[in-house]
């Protein structure tokens, strides 16, 4: 499958300042960019700028940024699923899944993770994909923002929303682990039947079982 980048940008303001939201970046232009020292929900920043990098590399890797000046404060990627998680099992080359969403907490309350989702889907080639996102709550920041997991996970619902992403059912036993974890998903309007056909056997693996 070829996988074609166009990027789209938008400028949005913020009680913190102005923002850029662009994207997808190439990896020389995330290089050449400062990561915020608050982006720590994955790894150490700088560790997590080297990790966007690589996937910006990866041939279906999109990385979009919101950045203020040259710091980037805030991110979504998107690239195939782990070879170890159940949604690479399909081998469907279509099937990208939208990996992590995180702002940093000054400029959150903006809609700025919205924004980022909004000008990714801009990009027509998202019509040829199924988009998925595993939402768990052991990733959410509870302690940073003072919620509970419902009230977090209707965050993370209206956020995905602003992509086109809405809620699936699925037996895989990590998003059954517990009702405020989800699947979400974005099919793209020129993804063929019998990719929603596979993709539909992987969300229920279990159901041949009975």
């Amino acid at each position: 499958m070829e996988h074609r980048k166009t990027y789209y940008s938008k400028e949005v303001e913020t009680p913190a300042g102005p923002l850029i939201i662009e994207g997808p970046i190439l990896p020389e232009k995330l290089m050449q960019y400062e990561f915020h020292e608050g982006l720590v929900a994955f790894r150490q920043p700088e560790q997590q700028h080297e990790a966007l990098i690589g996937i910006a590399n990866l041939p279906e890797g999109r990385i979009i940024i919101a950045r203020s000046g040259s710091t980037i404060v805030g991110y979504v990627t998107f690239l195939y699923p782990d070879p170890l998680e159940r949604w690479s099992e399909a081998k469907l080359d279509n099937l990208i899944e939208l990996g992590a969403v995180e702002v940093a907490s000054e400029y959150r309350g903006a809609r700025v993770g919205q924004t980022m989702l909004r000008v990714a889907m801009m990009d027509d080639q998202m019509e040829e994909y199924i988009t998925i996102t595993t939402e768990y709550y052991w990733h959410w920041d509870l302690k940073g923002t003072g919620l509970n997991v419902w009230d977090y996970r209707k965050i993370m619902e209206k956020m995905m929303s602003a992509g086109g992403l809405v809620w699936y059912a699925t037996d895989d036993p990590e998003i059954s682990s517990h009702p405020a974890n989800c699947l979400m998903v974005r099919i793209g309007a020129r993804v063929d039947q019998e990719s929603i056909q596979k993709f539909d056997q992987i969300r229920f693996m279990n159901r041949f079982m009975y």
